[in-house]
């Protein structure tokens, strides 16, 4: 899946509407703020299986896996404690699905990212 021309502006607004929106377990949670990152960036909706890890679900959906620090922004990580996806905002930072919104974590506390191309 390639990038769309406007992804910066499509990801902003996606990080803007969910600054304050709160995790529900179904509704709005960690799976779902991924998905809703990568359709910003490439106008797609990636394939996924639901496996026993959410880092193995991520790799069913096809994209490569790098190293966190070689993330930038708009691909997806993985913060290990507790275990949940999230997408890069900008160089060394990540978002992520809090009770209150989204937070931020640096990419050294991630331990798994996807290119998303």
């Amino acid at each position: 899946m390639a990038r769309l021309p406007d992804w910066h502006a499509r990801l902003a607004a996606l990080l803007s509407a969910a600054e304050t929106r709160p995790f529900h377990a179904h509704r709005w949670n960690c799976g779902r703020f991924a998905l809703a990152a990568v359709m910003a960036t490439t106008g797609r909706r990636p394939r996924w299986r639901s496996r026993p890890s959410l880092e193995t679900t991520a790799d069913s959906a096809g994209f490569p896996r790098i190293p966190p620090a070689f993330a930038r922004a708009g691909d997806v990580v993985l913060a290990g404690d507790p275990p949940r996806l999230g997408v890069v905002v900008d160089g060394g930072r990540a978002a992520f699905v809090g009770p209150c919104g989204l937070v931020r974590i640096s990419l050294t506390d991630c331990t798994t990212a996807w290119r998303i191309d």
